[in-house]
């Protein structure tokens, strides 16, 4: 039998990190040794698999960085995300990145860190998110020369905690689709007042906020006397978890470098 994947989880006591915890301690294959908190938290101390709503793991919440692991899965914020960089790049501990609503200086430190460790970086671990981003990229392409012109925008809903609108698995969905448009395509967040016909070359965004959605994206490809609508929808945060650990998973063996889900799914 092969030795289980050591992963750590940064961010653990957040609706994320607790499901990634969960369904770590249900795979044979990966072994929690580590999971972590901001060091003024206030669940400090306390079992990861209990906060987890699993059985017992021996394994506390802790601001401790460890040492032993071959994988940190990062679903964090953007202010905790400069230590976990620095930290993965001086224990030399291959990344997944979770955490959205980055700044460009951030994006910027990722990138540096992966010229010396592994990273995979996706707004969305989901696997059914990704697999749509292609099919999106490819209607694109198929339907730009459509008689009439081509309307595409991008509607968003997730629960009222989300802190960042767009979502950022939104706004990737729009750079790919923007590969395909063309390099004068218009990114138009939102519409009010007199906004005048709507030009040939935009994306538009919507963002929706309500109740306890875990995340839905809908693109409408707008035609003259038809549409399609790409329609890709959680119904809980596993698919997020799952396309997380399988991320980390098919990391384990990489060299340094800047990865996706693409990469992931070898698509």
């Amino acid at each position: 039998m092969s030795t289980p994947l050591k992963i750590a989880v940064h961010g653990a006591a957040g609706r994320m990190g607790r499901r990634v915890v969960a369904l770590a301690s249900e795979d044979s294959a990966l072994e929690l040794v580590a999971a972590m908190e901001n060091d003024q938290h206030p669940l400090l101390g306390q079992d990861a698999g209990d906060l987890a709503g699993v059985d017992t793991l021996d394994i506390a919440l802790s601001s401790k960085w460890p040492n032993d692991a071959d994988v940190v899965i990062d679903f964090s914020l953007p202010e905790a995300i400069d230590r976990c960089i620095e930290k993965c790049v001086l224990h030399e501990t291959a990344l997944v990145v979770a955490t959205t609503g980055m700044t460009d200086a951030q994006v910027e430190r990722l990138n540096e860190a992966s010229e010396s460790i592994p990273i995979v970086w996706a707004p969305s671990m989901s696997l059914a998110v990704n697999l749509s981003m292609k099919l999106a990229q490819q209607i694109t392409e198929k339907l730009l020369d459509v008689p009439g012109g081509l309307d595409i925008e991008i509607i968003e809903r997730h629960h009222r905690y989300k802190a960042d609108a767009p979502s950022g698995t939104a706004l990737k969905f729009g750079d790919l689709i923007a590969e395909k448009l063309g390099d004068d395509t218009k990114h138009v967040h939102g519409r009010e007042g007199h906004t005048g016909q709507r030009t040939r070359n935009e994306i538009g965004y919507h963002a929706v906020r309500v109740g306890d959605n875990p995340g839905e994206h809908t693109i409408v490809f707008g035609m003259l006397g038809e549409r399609i609508e790409l329609n890709v929808a959680a119904s809980s945060r596993d698919c997020y978890a799952a396309g997380a650990l399988a991320a980390a998973k098919w990391l384990s063996d990489k060299p340094e470098g800047m990865y996706d889900m693409f990469d992931v799914l070898e698509m």
